[in-house]
């Protein structure tokens, strides 16, 4: 996901995919320890997912870069 699609996104659809990319990761992290079919790269995206809409989310709250909540 790049940061312009996530830019574009309201906070409740920010919050929807927050959640199901945590849920997403969890995921993978119990198949890598369980299998060793879990692609790892995955799970590295996942993790920046998550800390970019995370970035946006609190830019919005603090209202760094002219960014306003949605």
């Amino acid at each position: 996901m790049k940061i312009d699609e996530i830019r574009g996104k309201t906070d409740g659809e920010l919050s929807f995919e927050l959640d199901k990319l945590k849920k997403e990761l969890f995921d993978l992290r119990f198949k890598s320890g369980t299998e060793n079919s879990a692609n790892p790269s995955r799970i590295s995206e996942a993790r920046r997912a998550i800390a970019r809409i995370n970035t946006i989310l609190h830019e919005r709250t603090t209202k760094i870069r002219g960014q306003e909540p949605r």
